[in-house]
């Protein structure tokens, strides 16, 4: 286990240094906008994505150079997303990862050119990074699943549900579907990536993977929802209880939160078992749905 998390904490010092290379220096013209992007992108974060991209190259003897742009590009996103989120036209927030959220630390101009400036860098990188060694269709088609994962039947499209449904009562499909636009297409797309770095990745185990990653893109949701509850603001970096001063659907509010624990210890469960055929390479991915279902924050 020790080793396993040494290897994690590996993975989150490579995305580092490789976001720190593709972001644009503060010191660059317009100095207010790319300080903004960094603000953004480099604040203290789990790193989730990221770190699911070397997981998953892992498993297929990915060299992990060849990995530094797929996970840098879907934690911008990740990042992109979040600034677009907290605007005041959106969620409103005020706090991100323990810190002022980034239209409040700049403006909500800088803020949102931050989120479109990001998004386009994503794409730039999977175009043009040289240490990927795949085909053209195969670099395609990697920008085609991030664009997907971030788009209107992605992650935007979850968002613009999951503001229709503010006060509404959905059912568990309805929730579920939500979620796994807003949350899991992202989480999807990380794996997804991290198995089309294997040049010769053949149909078969990229299923296999990608659905593990949309059981444990959804099981972050419903414990997210939990802690929602159960955290404190401190300990999330974002205010506690704001879905539920919002009237947001979640899980624990359809299903109660024993039942929506349930949920997702099952869904940490089908995950697992979509890993049984991959031996101990599989192993960080294993650590990392383990870590998903039993996070504090």
């Amino acid at each position: 286990m020790e080793q396993l998390k040494n290897l994690l904490q590996e993975y989150q010092s490579c995305v580092e240094t490789a976001l720190d290379k593709w972001l644009p220096a503060s010191n660059l013209q317009p100095q207010h906008l790319h300080e903004a992007m960094r603000y953004a992108v480099l604040g203290e974060g789990k790193r989730i994505r990221p770190v699911l991209v070397y997981a998953t190259g892992h498993v297929f003897d990915v060299n992990r150079c060849a990995l530094d742009a797929p996970a840098s590009a879907v934690e911008i996103i990740h990042a992109y997303s979040l600034i677009h989120d907290d605007l005041p036209a959106m969620d409103d927030d005020d706090l991100r990862r323990g810190r002022p959220t980034c239209h409040k630390a700049f403006d909500e101009a800088t803020a949102i050119l931050a989120g479109d400036s990001l998004q386009a860098l994503a794409f730039h990188i999977l175009a043009h990074d040289s240490n990927m060694i795949i085909s053209a269709d195969q670099r395609i088609r990697m920008i085609d699943i991030l664009a997907q994962a971030s788009g209107s039947r992605g992650m935007a499209g979850g968002q613009a549900i999951d503001l229709a449904s503010v006060g509404k009562e959905l059912n568990i499909t309805e929730l579920e579907n939500m979620h796994i636009h807003k949350t899991g297409a992202l989480i999807r797309a990380s794996v997804e990536l991290g198995a089309l770095s294997q040049p010769d990745i053949d149909p078969e185990s990229f299923d296999r993977v990608s659905h593990f990653a949309k059981c444990i893109g959804l099981a972050f949701q419903v414990q997210d929802d939990i802690l929602d509850i159960e955290s404190d603001t401190e300990t999330l970096g974002k205010p506690q209880g704001s879905d539920m001063q919002r009237n947001k659907p979640t899980y624990p509010n359809l299903l109660g939160l024993d039942s929506a624990k349930d949920v997702a210890k099952q869904l940490h469960e089908e995950a697992i078992s979509g890993l049984s055929d991959f031996d101990e390479k599989a192993d960080p991915l294993r650590c990392i749905a383990d870590y998903i279902v039993q996070r504090n924050k």
